[in-house]
């Protein structure tokens, strides 16, 4: 029988380099336990300066007496983002791709006494390894659990992608029936061995058993009738699945999995089926890491996760923008969440063809090691990948990637998070099965309205294309509050704003068939600097230390949730310096009435949002209490002389370009490419040119006025990093012909700026 050992305490660290692999237990290293990551502090406190690089785990195996023939292998559930393995000095194992399981054979390498396990594990660019750019933190280390198996020499496969050695599909062929297949992998099987399939109710009830013959594909189908359906979160109703490998009266081997059974299809008119109900999915995306702790997450935190997503309403998760734990996938099966998954195959493609391999390898690893999971539905290939330019390459390596993933598992959709600007005519949005649109107007550019008109728009004109939300959202920073909101003042009122009018056309357009917000937490981003606050990105719905619910998470309680509740706004913004408040209550309830001081008011009807307008305020303290359906709120606000000067953000203009800035420039005029080397010129890198001021507001006006949208220093960072600008600005998500126009007058400025 199989057996586990997890690797969790007594682990070396260092981030010297190492001149050769070690062998011996180190002196002088870090004592670390797994999971660990290294850029837990680095990673989130702004600066794009958290370390990068190549970093090494020591420790000594303790290997258990063991039968005879059995074989010992190393399981990483993750390192981040290039591997090597090394058992006693020799290499035991490689992987690139910082977010998918590996394996490795160790039993030749193992010796009767003293074993050591050196790893070294990179987080440095590599231009073969996804993802090359994004909006979050890449953070280094062995991040996820390490395990030792043990496993005798005939047994479930472990050498194929990371995958269990069993796989349990089925499809929904009747009333409560279903047909069922499964697969058994077997390595090294004798002539009488067998594997029997056994499958069991929630309640533990026994509900078939198949004997087979052990082969490499072991394989069987049969039908089940009377089942319980797996209806996401409404009932999240899961069976047991276990196959168990036998040899004469001996027991070899033995896996389980749960396994929801489940029929569900999207209509470009009507929206996403489950098991013939019309549920239109409504929902968060995630990233996986926590304040001081990075992604280095135990099963506590991803549960701590889970219960906020579903205290909040959510039916659905995208879990962005990489392959999460499995933990992680675990709880969606139980709670019933409908999962969208995907690679990191994001914001930019590298053209080396390598580079493509890794995109195949990730989406095959992805695939192979959660087919199992009944709450993924849809399989993502990428997420704004024209970021980065589009080429006819990038559009054959989608084709290709899409073809992998109908051919690995047809029983699920394909699926690609598009950027606002791809027009709506472009020929990715035939590629996939589905599609959704990242849309941020009302936040980076145009107007909340633009958001419904765009979504009409392309409704009739692809009547028959099913569309989606894949990321919409601002910024929201708790200390910051206003009373005329507008975009850009990182308030949680103009947020507040944003999601109202998100949540209601949202509401009116069930044809939609997912929509996620962006995102759940707030999440590590250590080049970011918004709104005052250094190294994350604040769209979150919860702060990233899973600490404060912004006033948005009760708005989407008031639409998703059918518990009564009811929330007081703007609670935080407790010092008013006005005679009379508007005060702004959430509620899924009918009817809400308003206390003052202990004394009733009125009552009001409520439609998920309601305003009570002109509310009195005595001086000092005032208390506000709102009831509805037998629950209630209280907060109390506080007249003040004048207004609190800290709960506005005063922005520093030289960190966002303006749109105008070629406005007073004839852009067709020639002028002579000059590269003086004691100036600054395009062809410096974007991040030599970030660093000096003058240099730096040439860019973020350039490129806002060229793409239309107010770009952020900290977002050029993120976008172009190293790369020489004239190469980076070529790729960005403008017309090239004004590109090439605008570049001689950029040169021509930059070459006034002389380098220190």
């Amino acid at each position: 029988m199989r057996q586990y050992l997890t690797l969790k305490d007594n682990w070396y660290f260092t981030k010297q380099e190492q001149t050769a692999t070690p062998t011996a237990l180190p002196t002088g290293w870090e004592s670390v336990s797994i999971p660990h990551t290294w850029n837990a502090i680095d990673g989130q406190d702004g600066g794009n300066d958290y370390f990068r690089g190549k970093c090494w785990y020591v420790k000594e195996l303790t290997i258990p007496s063991l039968p005879e023939n059995t074989c010992v292998y190393l399981e990483f559930e993750a390192a981040s983002s290039y591997c090597e393995v090394y058992v006693n000095g020799k290499k035991a194992a490689s992987h690139e791709g910082g977010y998918s399981r590996f394996r490795a054979d160790i039993s030749a390498l193992l010796t009767d006494q003293n074993n050591i396990l050196a790893v070294m594990v990179d987080n440095q660019h590599r231009d073969n390894i996804y993802p090359q750019m994004a909006d979050f933190t890449f953070y280094g280390g062995i991040y996820r659990d390490v395990k030792l198996l043990f496993v005798p020499k005939t047994h479930f496969c472990l050498d194929y992608y990371g995958s269990q050695g069993l796989t349990v599909g089925s499809e929904i062929v009747g009333d409560k029936q279903a047909l069922v297949k499964l697969h058994g992998y077997v390595s090294d099987a004798e002539a009488l061995d067998q594997v029997c399939f056994s499958i069991y109710d929630a309640q533990e009830k026994l509900v078939a058993e198949v004997y087979r013959s052990a082969e490499q594909d072991t394989h069987a189908e049969l039908l089940l009738s009377d089942l319980h359906l797996w209806h996401g979160v409404k009932d999240p109703y899961l069976y047991t699945v276990k196959a168990t490998l036998m040899r004469h009266n001996e027991v070899l081997d033995e896996i389980t999995v749960r396994h929801g059974f489940r029929s569900f299809h999207v209509d470009p008119q009507k929206g996403f089926f489950l098991n013939g109900e019309l549920m239109p999915l409504r929902g968060v995306s995630r990233h996986q890491d926590f304040f001081g702790l990075g992604n280095a997450l135990t099963r506590e935190q991803h549960e701590v996760d889970a219960r906020l997503i579903r205290e909040v309403g959510a039916n659905t998760i995208r879990l962005a923008h990489y392959q999460h734990s499995q933990d992680f996938y675990d709880l969606c099966d139980e709670m019933g969440f409908i999962i969208w998954a995907e690679i990191p195959f994001i914001s930019r493609m590298n053209s080396d063809p390598a580079a493509h391999q890794n995109c195949i390898q990730q989406m095959k690893e992805l695939i192979y090691q959660n087919f199992n999971h009944s709450s993924i539905c849809v399989w993502g290939i990428s997420n704004e990948i024209t970021i980065g330019a589009c080429t006819p390459q990038l559009v054959e390596n989608l084709k290709d990637l899409n073809a992998l993933v109908k051919r690995l598992d047809p029983s699920r959709l394909s699926v690609m998070a598009q950027l606002s600007t791809l027009p709506m005519e472009d020929e990715q949005n035939q590629i996939t099965d589905i599609l959704s649109y990242n849309h941020y107007f009302g936040w980076y550019v145009g107007t909340f309205e633009d958001n419904e008109k765009w979504l009409d728009k392309f409704h009739e004109m692809y009547p028959t294309r099913v569309l989606g939300i894949s990321e919409y959202g601002c910024e929201g920073i708790v200390t910051y509050h206003e009373d005329t909101p507008k975009a850009g003042d990182y308030s949680e009122e103009y947020q507040a704003l944003y999601h109202e009018h998100m949540a209601k056309i949202i509401d009116v357009r069930p044809w939609l068939w997912a929509t996620h917000i962006w995102n759940m937490f707030d999440f590590g981003c250590d080049a970011r600097n918004e709104g005052g606050v250094a190294g994350r990105n604040n769209k979150g719905l919860v702060t990233i230390d899973r600490k404060v619910k912004k006033d948005i998470f009760y708005l989407y309680q008031a639409y998703w949730t059918t518990q009564p509740m009811v929330h007081i706004c703007s609670k935080r913004y407790a010092k008013r310096h006005t005679e009379t408040i508007d005060v702004k209550v959430y509620s899924n309830a009918p009817v809400v009435s308003l206390y003052i001081d202990g004394a009733f008011v009125c009552k009001k009807d409520a439609d998920r949002v309601v305003v009570f307008e002109d509310i009195k305020l005595k001086d000092g303290f005032t208390t506000i209490t709102v009831k509805a359906d037998g629950c209630e709120d209280t907060t109390v606000f506080e007249k003040t002389a004048e207004p609190f000067a800290p709960y506005h953000f005063v922005e520093d203009k030289s960190e966002t370009g303006v749109t105008n800035w070629f406005d007073d420039v004839d852009l067709e005029q020639e002028r002579e490419m000059t590269f003086n080397s004691g100036y600054y010129s395009v062809q410096d890198t974007t991040k030599e040119l970030l660093a000096n001021k003058d240099a730096s507001d040439i860019l973020v006006n350039a490129l806002s006025s060229l793409t239309g949208i107010k770009i952020k220093k900290s977002m050029l960072n993120i976008m172009m990093g190293d790369t020489r600008f004239c190469d980076a600005a070529a790729d960005m998500p403008a017309k090239k012909a004004d590109i090439e126009k605008a570049m001689s007058y950029i040169n021509e400025k930059l070459q006034q700026i002389p380098k220190d």
